[in-house]
């Protein structure tokens, strides 16, 4: 009996796809296995089996260079062409992200990925120059990824995962992972003013030189905008990055230091009645001092060593941030003379590091790397709060809390190459977690630890034709907010008994796929996998507590298609379909609220035609069930973008950027819950949405020098 295809979903998906797009020897070698392995191992096995391949187009996903059809890197040459509106839209290069905002650009987006609303950041894990973006127990929700302090110039590639796989990704990573790498050398020096509608304006200076054995690096950008809204946002941005990198044929070693700082008004989402009866426009807002203010500071160092017998890395940071986040989503549900606006707050320091041992060697005569790694964490919150305010003055504390929380994850991992088609990866991950929370409210005092281990196995077959199959397996995991796990009360009044939350919740994946290059040009992968969460626990930042939600499942299919039709034309195709559930009866319903079914999206890019270049971006964001029963659904949005280059000469470039180039009038994101007007009597539910941008334009002079 085979127990991988007694996985339902697994099973029942297999039985809707045409025969013809399931290999025969998918069929006969499924079983219930996963893999994960280091970067670099895969790399030198790959060039163990295959030739090098030269990689042009905007994805380096070569058969053999992966260790699933889900997995890939992102090159320069995509990050350079193709136009973002927000920095953390470099995230949608990652096929089937989705990348929104519901409130000021100054906070961190919203993001979708197989069938979850990741919120801001839950579940999915990012990672810049290693160092961790999501922050846990955090103010405004628990793994919030804010990542408006980084300069796409400065992306020089990125590396995704999708599942719980891989034995190095932990915490936030059972949906998936995107490792962002920034150059330590630029080509050329780059100054660059770009100008835009509704008052934006960006310029940006960067450049590296050499410095007594090495490369400095430095980074200089300021940004303003109002954006179309009613109440202009007066969003502004500070960004400043140095690095000094050295490197031999060997080594290579970098200290970076960066800092942020941001303030915005924000035009939260809006109830839709607001809209119909003429209180407010489209881009209208109900309490027009909401906001906030951010920073961010770090300094890092990384170490990656070649030796005799494999590799060594490592990685040390330390972060300090500061979050001030003014929000009404309710109105006046809960004071109807002065509003519901509240603050969420929170002043962190972060210090971590990560570090990795590989072994080449021989195993039963076969060629073996054998990894372990090292990640250690620690954060301070001092303090986390949410306050009732007035126009962003405190009026009282709902709950603040002073919070320490130490994370260990330690793993271990090996890679054979068994036969020129067999290789197998095994792995095995071990965490441990410990809070300690110090809370106004006394009740939520509390110390709480807690540990989890994950299992990892995967296997690859072929080369056959330029072909490779996958099948990967995996344990992972999820943390929940310090704060719930010691609660005992609710934050706010009349502070009602609550039950403890588990601090961490596991979750299981497996995943089938295929990835071949047997059509000239094209790299197409093809994934079918599945995920199940033990709970959907959240800390809801704005109730100062910890909703408990029910344990799920979903399943989908991913197809992934970019083609170098010519050196200088290359097109990107991705289709991703899924299907999300709670597996615990409710008579609420079954439906996730916010679970994302369809991503498509469409991409050509024409490089260096003379002294012309460009890039068309369509993207397709499906509807979600808006509530369990499945009787409020958002619409789909389709959003265009466009860039046109123009070489003025070898050093001055134009660009011309248009964003939603169709005017499409959609949302970014909907709710449905219930909130109270100004002079309704009780609260309404209804939905309430943040409008995409309306069509802009932005213009762009860079000179390199």
């Amino acid at each position: 009996m085979n127990p991988f295809l007694h996985l339902p979903s697994l099973r029942d998906a297999l039985a809707r796809l045409p025969i013809g797009l399931i290999p025969l020897q998918m069929l006969t070698l499924l079983a219930p296995h996963a893999r994960a392995q280091d970067a670099d191992t895969q790399v030198a096995l790959a060039r163990q089996s295959l030739p090098t391949v030269e990689i042009t187009g905007n994805y380096a996903n070569a058969v053999g260079t992966s260790d699933a059809a889900s997995q890939g890197t992102v090159t320069a040459k995509l990050l350079e062409s193709r136009p973002t509106l927000r920095p953390a839209e470099v995230l949608e290069f990652v096929p089937g992200v989705i990348v929104t905002q519901h409130s000021g650009d100054g906070k961190a987006n919203q993001y979708f990925l197989r069938g979850f609303n990741l919120d801001h950041g839950t579940d999915f894990a990012t990672c810049v120059d290693g160092m961790p973006v999501n922050m846990p127990t955090h103010a405004h929700g628990h793994g919030y990824s804010d990542l408006n302090w980084l300069i796409p110039e400065l992306v020089n590639r990125i590396s995704y995962k999708k599942g719980p796989y891989f034995a190095d990704e932990g915490d936030f990573a059972s949906a998936g992972a995107a490792h962002i790498d920034l150059f330590d050398q630029l080509p050329r020096g780059v100054g660059s003013v770009t100008l835009g509608q509704n008052g934006y304006r960006r310029a940006l200076l960067a450049n590296s030189s050499a410095m007594a054995s090495g490369q400095l690096l430095y980074a200089v950008e300021a940004a303003h905008n109002d954006g179309p809204w009613d109440s202009p946002e007066k969003f502004h941005r500070f960004n400043g990055v140095l690095r000094y990198a050295t490197r031999t044929d060997d080594s290579r070693a970098a200290f970076t230091a960066m800092a942020y700082n941001a303030g915005w008004n924000s035009t939260d989402q809006i109830p839709l009645r607001a809209v119909q009866s003429g209180l407010v426009g489209r881009f209208g807002n109900l309490d027009p001092t909401d906001g906030g203010q951010t920073s961010r500071y770090s300094l890092s160092y990384a170490l990656q060593r070649t030796l005799t017998d494999g590799r060594f890395s490592v990685d040390a940071y330390v972060i300090r941030s500061t979050l001030d986040l003014f929000s009404n989503f309710t109105f006046f549900s809960e004071n109807p003379v002065d509003g519901d606006q509240f603050e969420q707050a929170e002043r962190r320091r972060v210090m971590g590091l990560t570090s990795s041992r590989a072994w080449d060697h021989s195993l039963a005569g076969h060629d073996s790397t054998t990894t372990v790694g090292l990640q250690l964490r620690h954060d301070r919150l001092d303090p986390v709060g949410l306050y009732s305010t007035v126009a962003r003055r405190r009026t009282a504390t709902t709950q603040e809390s002073r919070v320490r929380q130490t994370s260990l994850g330690l793993y271990a991992e090996n890679s054979t190459q068994w036969t020129p088609w067999l290789r197998s990866i095994a792995g095995l991950r071990a965490d441990r977690f410990s809070f300690r929370v110090d809370s106004s409210i006394a009740q939520n005092s509390g110390s709480q630890g807690a540990g989890i281990a994950s299992p990892k196995l995967s296997l690859v077959f072929g080369p056959w034709d330029k072909t490779e199959l996958f099948i990967n397996y995996g344990h992972g995991f999820h943390s929940n907010d310090a704060r719930g796990t010691t609660a005992t009360v609710t934050a706010k009044p009349p502070h009602d008994p609550v039950d403890r939350v588990n601090a961490l919740v596991r979750s299981r994946g497996g995943e089938l796929g295929l990835r071949t290059e047997i059509i000239p040009g094209l790299q197409s992968s093809l994934a079918l996998w599945q995920l199940t969460l033990g709970s959907e626990l959240l800390f809801v930042g704005d109730a100062g507590e910890t909703e408990p939600n029910r344990a799920s499942k979903r399943y989908g299919i991913e197809w992934n298609n970019h083609y170098a039709a010519r050196p200088w034309l290359f097109f990107d195709a991705d289709l991703s379909l899924s299907h999300a559930r709670f597996t615990q009866a409710d008579p609420a319903g079954d439906q996730i609220p916010g679970a994302i079914r369809t991503v498509a999206s469409f991409g050509v890019t024409v490089a260096d035609r003379g002294p012309w270049s460009g890039q068309f971006q369509l993207r397709y964001f499906g509807p979600r069930p808006l509530i369990e029963d499945g009787s409020q659904n958002s619409k789909a949005t389709t959003l265009a973008y466009l860039r046109a280059g123009y070489r003025v000469s070898k050093d001055v470039k134009v660009a011309l950027d248009v964003f939603n180039l169709f005017d499409k009038q959609a949302s970014d994101i909907d709710y449905y819950y219930g909130s109270r007007l100004k002079g309704e009597a009780a609260d309404v539910d209804d939905i309430h949405f943040h409008p995409v941008e309306p069509r802009s334009v932005r213009l762009t002079v860079s000179m390199n020098f």
